[in-house]
Formats: C-alpha cells, sequence, structure tokens
C-alpha cells in the first residue's frame, strides 16, 4: 500500500510503499478513503519536543479519516465488508477503573492511532472493532466523505460545547481554529442565544461568521468587553469554550464571564497561564478540562446533530490528492485556513 511513513525520530516523511497491515481476529480492516489533517500530524512533521516525547516512531502517521470496510476478523461480530466507517483514534485497554465504569476516553493505558500506533495516512488501516464507527445508512458513493474523515476533530467540538448546557446562553469561543469553528456551529444549532467567535485571522474569523457566530472579533484591533456591548449584553457570558491554546485566552475569558460562569478547556496552553484564582471562588466559576471524545456518546451526539440539519461542511476549506501531501501539509502549517482533507482515492 501507499502511506506516509515516519521512518525515524526525525523532522518530514516518507511517501513509500508499505506492507498492507493484518487484520486480527476482532480487528477490522478499512480502505481509506479521506484522511483530515490535524494539528497533531503537523507536530509528528515538524518532529517538535512533543512529538519526540509522545511519538512511537516508526509509524505510519494519521487519525482522522473515513474508509471502507474491506475485511473483518474472525470475531468481529457488528461491522460488515462494505461499510463505511470512522475511526475512534484513542485505542483502550478495558481494565483500568476508569474504562470499567464507562469512561473509557479517561483510560490510563491509552495507544493512540497515528501516535503510539499505526495510523491512517496509507491506503490501508487496521483498528479493532470497538474503535469503529459504523455511519448509520451511509455508503461511500452517498456520504459527505470529508465530513466523515473528520468525525474525530468534530467530535472534539461537540464534547466541548456539549459541556454544559447551551440553551438561551451567551457563548464565547477563544481560538477560531478548525474545532472552534465547529464547535460554533454546534452552539448556533443547539439553540445558544450569542455566539462570539475571538481569533487573529481574518479568513478564520470569516469562516466563523459563515459558521454561525453572531461576531467574529480580531483580538488585535478590538476586544471581548467590545462584543460584549455591541450585543447589549450587560453580565458577562454564561459559557465559554477555550479553543486556542493562547496564554492570554483564559484570563479574557474570566474578565468577560457572568456571575457562575462555565469554562470548558480543550487548547492545549502554549505556555504557563495565570489565572485570578480569587475570581474562580467568589464568582463560582467552573472549569473544566476536556479531552477527546466520551466514548462514543459523543460520536451519537455527532451522528444526531448532522441528522437534525447541522452542517459544519464550510469547515473543509481545502482538498489535496494524497499524493500531493507535502502541499496539503504546508497549506494547514499556514494557518490561515479551514480544514484541509486528503483524498486516498487518487495516490
Amino acid at each position: 500500500m501507499r502511506a506516509l511513513y515516519k521512518p525515524a525520530a526525525a523532522p518530514g516523511f516518507e511517501w513509500v510503499d508499505r506492507p498492507d497491515p493484518a487484520c486480527g481476529e476482532h480487528d477490522v480492516l478499512i480502505r481509506v478513503l479521506r484522511t483530515g489533517i490535524c494539528g497533531t500530524d503537523l507536530h509528528i512533521w515538524e518532529w517538535d519536543a512533543w512529538a519526540a516525547g509522545s511519538v512511537d516512531a516508526p509509524l505510519v502517521p494519521g487519525h482522522e479519516f473515513c474508509g471502507e470496510v474491506v475485511e473483518v476478523g474472525a470475531g468481529v461480530r457488528d461491522v460488515r465488508v462494505g461499510d463505511l466507517v470512522s475511526g475512534e483514534g484513542h485505542v483502550v485497554c478495558g481494565t483500568c477503573r476508569n474504562c470499567r465504569a464507562g469512561r473509557r476516553h479517561l483510560c490510563i493505558r491509552t495507544s493512540s492511532v497515528g501516535v503510539n500506533r499505526d495510523g491512517a495516512f496509507a491506503e490501508l488501516v487496521v483498528l479493532p472493532e470497538s474503535n469503529v464507527w459504523v455511519h448509520p445508512g451511509a455508503t461511500a458513493t452517498t456520504a459527505d466523505l470529508d465530513v466523515a474523515a473528520v468525525f474525530d476533530p468534530f467530535g472534539n467540538a461537540v464534547h466541548t460545547a456539549l459541556s454544559f448546557p447551551l440553551v438561551g446562553e451567551d457563548v464565547l469561543i477563544t481560538g477560531a481554529g478548525p474545532i472552534g469553528l465547529m464547535a460554533a456551529a454546534v452552539c448556533r444549532h443547539v439553540g445558544a442565544r450569542y455566539v462570539v467567535v475571538s481569533d487573529v485571522s481574518a479568513p478564520r474569523l470569516e469562516l466563523a461568521r459563515r459558521m454561525g457566530a453572531d461576531l467574529a472579533i480580531d483580538v488585535t484591533t478590538g476586544t471581548i468587553a467590545d462584543a460584549q456591548r455591541r450585543l447589549g449584553m450587560v453580565e458577562g457570558f454564561d459559557v465559554a469554550l477555550e479553543m486556542s491554546g493562547s496564554p492570554s485566552a483564559l484570563p479574557a475569558i474570566l474578565d468577560n464571564l457572568n456571575h457562575g460562569g462555565r469554562v470548558a478547556v480543550l487548547g492545549l496552553p502554549s505556555a504557563p497561564v495565570t489565572i485570578d484564582w480569587a475570581k474562580v471562588v467568589s464568582h463560582m466559576i467552573t472549569i473544566k478540562g476536556i479531552y477527546g471524545r466520551e466514548m462514543f456518546e459523543t460520536w451519537y451526539a455527532m451522528s444526531a446533530l448532522l441528522r437534525s440539519g447541522l452542517d459544519v461542511s464550510p469547515v473543509i476549506t481545502d482538498r489535496f490528492p494524497a499524493r500531493d501531501w507535502k502541499t496539503a501539509f504546508e497549506v494547514a502549517r499556514g494557518g490561515a485556513h479551514g480544514k484541509v482533507v486528503l483524498d486516498w482515492t487518487e495516490t
């Protein structure tokens, strides 16, 4: 099979032929149709400090994908050849306390697809049946394959956005990357009153408006407090979603949050963050960390949202044949676009 390959602990990928993966008794073999390029993939490509400490090279990277099942192991019960599927990228142990309690996204022995085991930047990928999500009623010829390929980050957006009740609430989203953009669409779809998105990229702020934001604020030229005044808000935001990882984002959120406000934090800070803990206590602020997707409650929510009319397709701004992966990675690294997708039917 053709694949992007990380042959050693060093920058770069190679476009090579790799052996087809074997399908075990409880595994599913999937022919990859589309993959999304994630920030994690950029870290692995560049081989930064995070990648050096986290990635088990050599391996095939990539964890956002959709594809068609071509083989199932003898012990597979519910997945069938021909199904259109995506994959939950966290392969869990099943026996730690969190796994046994139904909190599998908090497994202490998680092995991540494309990070600790071979991933989806290839024509074929193998996953345990327990990590395969079948798109109900969809086929490779009827589904929006680009959207199916980004169910993993879409799940991050849904997990974060639905952490707190949103109906009638005023929501602030800091960071207009692809996940923040999809979260804006989710908040609008489920009934938030106002949705405000902040960022520093004009193209991404324009995407935020297309995804349903009432206001998209460039924080280099305006403030979140300005957004409140423009919308006629008097008590601050009820819910905030921190998606940027900027060290200044969380303090700015606290300065613009109502008493009793709630914050879901998905963005990984790029530097230490200093916040006013006295305000957190005296204003009874809830701050909740978010990791991945709830397995598989978030996946059911994603499918239900799409079936009820949610459209996240505008977040996908660029599509390339897999063989043009170098160009695709440069576009993704530029930070001015939405989601970048590779088409693996064109290798």
